[in-house]
């Protein structure tokens, strides 16, 4: 899977890059088939906001936005909504995919 982490208006540093990398990869591990996921840090009127995407099979995409005191705060928010769109977009799938099997008859 492809990361990208972007700073728009502010700098970050080195190590909440990686942990950003790191999350998203995390991230990734959970959802079906990861293509890619974008990380990007900006300064809303001075409020630290972070933006999550990660592209996932059949064009979806889930997005989180947060903003916090801090950047890392802002992140771990982020990713959690991610992560809960994830959890919640699993069940529908196994639901679906079980109502198009044809059912067996039973003897």
């Amino acid at each position: 899977m492809r990361i990208t982490v972007t700073a728009r208006h502010c700098d970050i540093a080195d190590d909440l890059r990686a942990r950003a990398e790191a999350l998203l990869g995390r991230i990734g591990r959970v959802a079906s088939r990861p293509h890619d996921g974008q990380v990007v840090f900006g300064a809303d009127h001075g409020t630290p906001t972070v933006e999550v995407r990660l592209h996932t099979a059949r064009g979806r995409v889930h997005v989180g936005i947060a903003s916090a005191h801090d950047h890392r705060t802002a992140l771990d928010r982020a990713a959690a909504k991610v992560r809960r769109q994830l959890d919640k977009a699993d069940p529908r799938r196994r639901r679906a995919a079980a109502a198009r099997r044809p059912r067996r008859e039973s003897r």
